[in-house]
């Protein structure tokens, strides 16, 4: 019992933290495209995080 609400807390941090994104991208790039190009973890991070071209903010 306690080692399973354990497990449940942490992948719920580890989804609170995006820890589970890239995984996801991974996924939906190759489902949408099986010939794409899938960014490395490393690329993905950096192009997510990128703010030289900021998008539109509430603030």
């Amino acid at each position: 019992m306690i080692v399973r609400t354990a497990r449940r807390a942490w992948w719920w941090v580890a989804e609170l933290m995006g820890d589970h994104d890239y995984a996801r991208y991974v996924e939906f790039t190759r489902r949408d495209d099986p010939a794409a190009a899938v960014l490395t973890e490393r690329e993905y991070w950096r192009q997510r995080h990128d703010d030289s071209q900021p998008q539109s903010r509430c603030c």
